[in-house]
């Protein structure tokens, strides 16, 4: 124990950190050898270690790319400030540099295939065959592809968990065959992993109802408030409260097309901003993209945060389209940054907006939307008290520490599980 700080002290007057997975001590004296490791040395020396989690599933990190991608971040970083040690499996062909460790955050590098229908598939399969061959303790997936690959960790006795996301075998993306792969890919996950989570009470209550299948309800969390700089609007030729706002990818399950044609027959006064696109060619965005117009602008992905983030808090109102997910990331922005939402009419958009109280909503049809519009944009007061009132809306629920915490919970439990069986 050369060079490291030894403290020794009674166990009765010392704090065990709740980083650690610690079972029952009995009376000892604790040795602290590092901020991540203990040593408890009583008639029998036992040593308790740092836990090792494996998270599959995305693009990698740091690549913040989408939903997931910014789930993976926020909560690792903070996994790793509370002494668990992380491992990420990144898209290898995303990376032109590939360092080992960022942010104390260990990086693996795996290959797979650039297509739309196998490139998660092949990629969660390669990784999670390496994360079962390694020492980590939990492999965390954060995609339903991977559903029916929760065996192969089981014959390493690694521990499991998987977050679903949402209704992916809805999704017009997936219709036909990858629809029924991605319902077969939910049950076979409910089988095979140890942990099931689902992001919102109304996923969770699909679950029961689809699988007879209990799940950890943990929500996405939504990002701090920082005032935005206004005058990022100039490179958007925009002024404040003169536009709608949509953010999301141009696909059929985010109802673009839907709000896009209602806005056009509307005649608002406003414009109409749409952030986002698919990142390869496809006939559904690019029919979407002809409604281009003087009060229609499709401005792509917007990658400066600020810039989003005063898109976000300088619009007249936010419109939601999104259908089949959970807890939805864009949502949560918007909510964050004070806008007035005017949201689909889902069970999901009604959990986060707690049924009109902290937004508006709009049925699956344009005339619906178009009314809907003309009713705001006809009482400015109105969405005025939306703006004052919504972030009231982002309770502890919605709080990456809060969900650090929960998540870091199921993961020790698992732990403590894993090593009750073990000593059986």
């Amino acid at each position: 124990m050369a060079g490291q700080a030894r403290h020794d002290r009674p166990l009765g007057s010392m704090e065990i950190p709740a980083c650690l997975p610690v079972g029952k001590l009995k009376a000892g004296i604790v040795v602290i050898t590092n901020k991540n490791y203990l040593i408890l040395l009583s008639a029998q020396k036992t040593v308790l270690t740092q836990m090792k989690v494996a998270i599959i599933g995305t693009r990698g990190y740091p690549y913040v790319y989408g939903g997931f991608e910014t789930f993976v971040k926020e909560l690792s970083e903070r996994l790793v400030k509370k002494g668990v040690k992380v491992h990420i499996y990144c898209q290898r062909d995303l990376f032109k540099e590939k360092p080992g460790k960022v942010n104390g955050i260990c990086l693996h590098y795996i290959p797979t295939v650039q297509t739309k229908s196998l490139n998660q598939i092949v990629h969660s399969f390669l990784s999670i065959v390496h994360a079962s061959c390694s020492n980590v303790d939990i492999i965390l997936v954060v995609n339903l592809a991977a559903g029916p690959m929760g065996w192969i960790p089981k014959l390493a006795g690694k521990k499991t968990m998987i977050n679903v996301d949402g209704l992916e075998w809805l999704r017009p993306k997936w219709r036909g065959l990858g629809g029924k792969y991605f319902k077969f890919a939910a049950r076979l996950a409910t089988k095979l992993y140890d942990v099931i989570i689902t992001d919102a009470e109304a996923m969770h209550q699909v679950y029961l109802e689809e699988f007879n299948t209990d799940s950890k309800v943990i929500a996405y969390g939504a990002p701090a408030f920082k005032v935005s700089d206004q005058s990022l609007l100039n490179r958007f030729n925009l002024q404040p409260e003169e536009y709608y706002l949509i953010v999301g990818r141009l696909i059929p399950d985010n109802n673009a097309d839907l709000i896009v044609k209602a806005f056009s027959e509307a005649k608002s006064s406003k414009k109409l901003i749409i952030v986002g696109d698919v990142p390869y060619r496809d006939k559904y965005a690019e029919d979407l993209k002809k409604y281009e117009a003087p009060n229609i602008h499709f401005v792509g992905y917007v990658k400066d945060s600020s810039e989003l983030m005063a898109l976000y808090q300088n619009c007249f109102v936010y419109i939601h389209g999104h259908k089949y997910g959970g807890t939805n990331p864009a949502m949560l922005k918007a909510m964050s940054n004070n806008c007035a939402i005017l949201a689909l009419d889902t069970t999901f958009n009604r959990e986060m907006l707690n049924n009109g109280e902290f937004g508006v909503f709009f049925e699956e049809s344009t005339h619906s939307a178009i009314e809907m519009m003309n009713k705001l944009e006809s009482n400015p007061t109105f969405v005025k008290s939306l703006k004052d009132k919504v972030a009231k809306g982002l309770t502890d629920k919605y709080n990456w520490d809060a969900i650090t915490d929960s998540y870091r919970s199921v993961m020790y439990d698992l732990t403590n599980k894993k090593k009750e069986n073990s000593s059986l």
